[in-house]
């Protein structure tokens, strides 16, 4: 059973940066495509950045490109989120998530995803 563990979320200013941190468990993730979503108030659940687990190709939404970098940690099992510039547009609930993808999809592949973390809450003030 695949697990995920988000932690990292709070409280920043506009223009400061937070890394979350997703701890995966429960099997090999070789085969797997890992992402961040995030979901605020009244808004739909939106994709942010996803790393294919085995080669670290990674791919962003344009709202957080050049702002955000999404990593992983092979040895610790562990993706990161690593957010610069943060704006209050960027508060939400951010989730992790996790699926097995074919190779050929992994340079764009945005979901479905079939695990998914609780979510850590960001909060960036004005």
């Amino acid at each position: 059973q695949v697990q995920l563990v988000e932690s990292g979320g709070g409280l920043v200013q506009t223009g400061g940066s937070l890394r979350l941190s997703c701890a995966a468990s429960g099997r090999s993730f070789d085969t797997y495509v890992m992402g961040w979503f995030r979901q605020s108030p009244g808004r739909e659940r939106e994709f942010v950045a996803a790393v294919s687990w085995n080669v670290g190709i990674t791919v962003y939404a344009d709202s957080v490109k050049d702002r955000f970098i999404i990593s992983r940690d092979n040895a610790k099992d562990t993706m990161y989120l690593q957010m610069n510039s943060l704006r209050p547009e960027d508060t939400a609930v951010y989730y992790c998530a996790a699926d097995q993808v074919s190779v050929r999809r992994w340079s764009y592949y945005q979901g479905p995803y079939a695990y998914w973390g609780q979510g850590t809450q960001v909060t960036v003030s004005s």
